[in-house]
């Protein structure tokens, strides 16, 4: 079985401020993937999450999680840092990887 440090060097997703749009980051995160299993690190002023090689948010379920719509450029600024590549388009947001360790 691979150790955290071996995992962790396929993982992707979002590193959030704290707050309303983190909380339904991880919401819709999570509706979005179903097939994944997240590590979610709640640190007080951030929130990481992070699962292994590609996951999606999409602004639909985002939207529907925090209760108003919600654009990705408003993500985009409660986005702090990410684990991966990142594609961004008007109705979601791709973390991924090109290639695995």
């Amino acid at each position: 079985m691979p150790d955290m440090d071996q995992k962790r060097r396929n993982s992707v997703g979002p590193v959030l401020r704290a707050g309303e749009v983190a909380d339904a980051v991880v919401e819709a995160i999570q509706e979005d993937n179903p097939d994944k299993d997240f590590v979610i690190e709640n640190r007080i002023a951030y929130v990481r999450v992070e699962t292994e090689g590609e996951c999606f948010i999409r602004q639909e379920t985002l939207s529907e999680m925090l209760g108003r719509p919600i654009t990705m450029p408003e993500v985009e600024i409660n986005l702090t840092s990410f684990a991966g590549r990142i594609e961004t388009t008007d109705t979601y947001m791709r973390f991924y990887l090109e290639k695995e360790l």
